[in-house]
């Protein structure tokens, strides 16, 4: 069946150009027709008419519908769209009008899309009203007629900077047609993309596969393009076999720019136009001796027709373009190998699923969109896309998300669901810059092992690496840092060292199978990167801008000005004009049995011994309670617990407790947290100590610290230790006892020291000492006999006064810092150079003997969030 219409159709398409040859050349004779033979005037345009009727009966034949009607009177109800698919011969167009008299007139149709057919070029730009128009009617015919599946439209416009295509906004902004490039690199990512398809295109006819390759035209006119003459006539050249077109505007036939093999021609004469058959073909149109042939191009379509067949096609791509959460997965479980790379399916451009890939070529990825544009579902889709692909052994996934969001907490097992994602090894959530810190510096360590294993087993590439050790497992490596700009905000020693990690891993971390994914609303103006930001950007090729995202693409590239939610540009080389694709991603959150039923799987599928990932939630509390299984019995030295660090395992924080003078701690700041910290520091000592084997002084000085100092010494007894509270009156004796040399192994909890300032300053008239001399006996010559102070101070000030200034601050060698600012912790460190910013929930934990400090979640009893105040 479908031979014979094919036949049909050539058969009546050559009728048509023999018939149009035929009027030209019977015209010409019969103007030369002397009366001798007694041809008449009459008889001639008897001739003339019915080569013409003829002419005009053909022409309906082989252009119906979108082909030859006639788009400046077209209404609606519209023709059927996509009713033509180009088959063994070329489709025919409608282009004009062809003038035989003022009242004769035959359709001009010209063979373009298909094998046999060609190109048209118009010597007249864009800014000329008829080439305009005809370009504009071409692409309307074309987009009526040709299914979406089978066509592809590059649009460019050098001359009015898209305004010639003002009418197919709306499916630009659709996805249904790519926006209009402007200028020379938008060119030539388009002949790039264009010498891509005549490969492809080539490969696809070697293997018999042509006709699954859609058609691709490049419309419009031309930027400056000297430079590109070459590639242009090699693609016209190649074109129609390889399903490549072109219908140029401002193609001027002048000997400093090439005749296009292929090419039909269009001179535009003022209201008429010249149109000549491309070089070596037979004639269509040829002027003869005394005979000017007219022709009429087409005018512009009915601007309400074209925004009607906009919408109808827009819908249409909405549709074929719709891509579900099941497509991202596939249909079996951790059947890749990430051995040269990860890839997953993100969207679907048109008909076609888009691909990306974790490799070589595109190594780090960056992301961009405002809020509510979808990026963290745009980061969702990607990461169950790669989890359902690719087992824990050749995955493993960090991921940190600085925002007040809980974009990755699905991955991490919660009271309601105790399941987790298999391949996560750290989340972080509402992450701290210091935790984004550790897990970088956790990933250079990784590298760095992998490096040293290269070298052992003299091998110089991951896959190498996997090959020679295949009893270890090297999984590649993604860490995903949404809102990354908070890492680097701020011109603080902190961001600084952030920079330097960012930039070791970005160009490195190829070599080694480590992946960054950096996600923001702007890449633009980040203090920190000074200097460093094409250092560091430089090394992520793959940029995907999302709505109203800013500074991921090229400053000139305006394509994702018109995306919608769930639409994303992908740019495959930083961003640069012309090397975009639109594409459409489906929404996990819409899905949300299908993602429960998927994390089911994967966990169930998970190796024995898989541990849950470490997870840092920024705002959550932590509680002494959860710590103490952990903690050691019976060793020689005891450690104060004092919270958790912000790192990537959320260890447990807090010093040793020896027999060096100063091994004491001080928390400083008014917070009533402070209350806490001494009650879970004091619940951890007791619990590594046998019960009666020290004693506790639990002085509460200060109102906020009598519910705290109330339940632990109720604890302390019922677990059997030695227990004693004191009042503001019994503080002096009880110094003066643990300043005495026969005083042993004893712990003083003072919660609010500084209330007793007037007391610890008054001086004994017998002695000459005050009990401010005894504490500080205490905290130099205690720890060697046992005796350790716990103090909570409520300013810092106060604090610096008791230790006797600056000659004393060696008196207590562990600091935590609550809710006091930098110049007060300066005060009793001397760092005037700290960039300590306090806040809630937080604490830095100093410790002068070993030079270090770390910030810290304090350990809270539960609900001190609920506390209006308490920090």
């Amino acid at each position: 069946m479908a031979g014979r219409v094919s036949r049909h159709f050539d058969a009546a398409t050559d009728a048509y150009r023999s018939a149009r040859a035929q009027v030209a050349a019977v015209r010409s004779l019969l103007q030369d027709q002397d009366s001798e033979r007694g041809v008449t005037a009459a008889g001639h345009e008897v001739a003339v008419r019915g080569l013409v009727a003829e002419l005009k009966a053909t022409a309906a034949l082989i252009t119906p519908g979108w082909l030859g009607v006639d788009v400046r009177k077209l209404t609606t109800p519209l023709p059927e769209l996509g009713a033509h698919t180009p088959g063994e011969g070329p489709l025919p167009l409608h282009v004009g009008i062809c003038w035989v008299t003022d009242d004769d007139w035959f359709p001009v149709v010209l063979p373009l899309l298909g094998e046999g057919g060609g190109h048209l070029t118009i010597d007249a730009g864009l800014r000329t009203r008829a080439a305009a128009s005809l370009v504009r009617a071409v692409l309307t015919r074309l987009l009526g007629a040709v299914p979406q599946q089978f066509l592809d439209v590059r649009l460019v416009d050098g001359a009015t900077a898209g305004g010639a295509f003002t009418g197919f906004r709306p499916l630009i902004a659709s996805g249904g047609l790519a926006p209009p490039v402007i200028d020379t690199a938008g060119l030539a990512g388009v002949l790039d993309e264009a010498e891509e398809h005549v490969q492809h295109a080539q490969a696809m006819a070697a293997a018999g596969r042509l006709e699954e390759v859609p058609f691709l035209v490049l419309c419009g006119q031309l930027p400056d393009c000297r430079g590109e003459y070459a590639r242009i006539q090699a693609l016209a050249h190649a074109g129609p076999a390889s399903r490549l077109h072109l219908v140029l505007a401002g193609w001027p036939a002048e000997e400093s720019r090439p005749v296009l093999d292929h090419a039909y021609t269009v001179a535009v004469d003022g209201q008429y136009a010249r149109i000549a058959d491309p070089a070596g073909r037979p004639a269509v149109i040829r002027p003869r001796r005394g005979m000017q042939v007219r022709v009429s191009l087409d005018d512009d379509p009915n601007p309400e027709a074209v925004g009607e067949l906009c919408r109808l096609l827009s819908a249409d791509a909405k549709a074929a373009a719709t891509f579900t959460f099941a497509d991202l997965t596939g249909d079996t479980l951790w059947a890749g190998s990430s051995a040269r790379g990860l890839s997953t399916v993100v969207g679907r451009e048109k008909h076609t699923e888009v691909e990306l890939s974790f490799d070589d070529v595109t190594p780090h990825w960056m992301i961009a969109g405002r809020s509510g544009s979808g990026k963290t579902v745009f980061l969702l889709d990607v990461l169950y896309g790669l989890t359902a692909r690719y087992s824990p052994t050749e995955l493993a996934l960090y991921l940190l998300d600085f925002k007040e969001g809980v974009s990755f907490t699905e991955f991490t097992p919660t009271p309601i669901d105790p399941s987790w994602i298999p391949h996560a090894r750290a989340v972080g959530v509402e992450s701290d810059r210091e935790y984004g810190i550790a897990v970088l510096q956790e990933l250079v360590a990784e590298m760095g092992r992998r490096s040293v294993a290269m070298k052992r087993l003299g091998v110089t590439t991951l896959p190498a690496l996997r090959a020679a050790d295949p009893r270890t497992p090297w999984p590649r490596v993604v860490a995903v840092v949404d809102e990354f700009h908070v890492l680097l905000s701020g011109p603080s020693r902190q961001a600084a060292v952030a920079v330097a990690l960012l930039e070791d891993l970005a160009r490195k971390g190829r070599s080694y199978g480590i992946h960054l994914v950096l996600a923001s609303q702007t890449i633009s103006g980040v203090d920190a990167l000074l200097g460093k930001k094409d250092a560091i950007f430089g090394q992520f090729p793959l940029r995907v801008a999302l709505a109203g995202a800013t500074g991921v693409l090229d400053p000139g590239n305006t394509a994702a000005g018109d995306l919608t939610v769930g639409q994303a540009v992908i740019n495959d080389a930083a961003g640069a004009i012309g090397r975009d694709r639109i594409v459409r991603f489906p929404d996990s959150h819409a899905s949300p049995t299908a993602v429960a039923e998927l994390r089911q799987k994967l966990w169930s599928m998970r190796a024995d011994g898989n541990r849950p990932p470490h997870v840092f939630s920024g705002f959550a509390e932590q509680h002494i309670t959860t710590a103490l299984p952990d903690v050691p019995t019976g060793g020689p030295r005891r450690r104060l617990l004092v919270g958790r660090a912000v790192d990537v395992t959320s260890s447990l924080a807090g010093p040793l407790l020896d027999a060096t003078p100063g091994r004491h701690l001080a928390v400083v700041g008014a917070s009533p947290v402070g209350a806490d910290v001494l009650h879970a520091a004091t619940t951890a000592l007791a619990h590594q100590h046998p019960p009666g084997s020290v004693r506790f002084l639990l002085a509460p000085l200060v109102g906020p610290s009598e519910d705290p100092a109330a339940e632990l010494a109720a604890a302390l007894d019922q677990a059997g230790h030695t227990t004693k509270r004191l009042t503001i009156a019994d503080l002096p004796r009880a110094l003066a006892d643990l300043a005495a040399e026969t005083a042993r192994d004893t712990y003083l909890v003072l919660f609010g020291t500084d209330a007793a300032s007037t007391q610890l300053g008054t001086r004994d008239p017998d002695t000459r000492r005050t009990p401010l001399d005894d504490l500080r006996t205490v905290l130099a010559a205690g720890p060697a006999r046992g005796v350790h102070v716990l103090g909570w101070w409520r300013g810092a000030k106060r604090l610096a006064e008791d230790l006797g200034g600056s000659a004393g601050r060696d008196l207590i060698a562990c600091l935590l810092a609550l809710n006091i600012g930098a110049d007060g912790l300066a005060s009793l460190t001397g760092d005037v150079m700290g960039d300590w910013q306090p806040r809630p929930n937080r604490g830095l934990l100093l410790d002068r003997h070993d030079h270090t400090s770390q910030l810290i979640v304090p350990f809270v009893r539960p609900g001190r969030h609920e506390q209006e105040g308490a920090w």
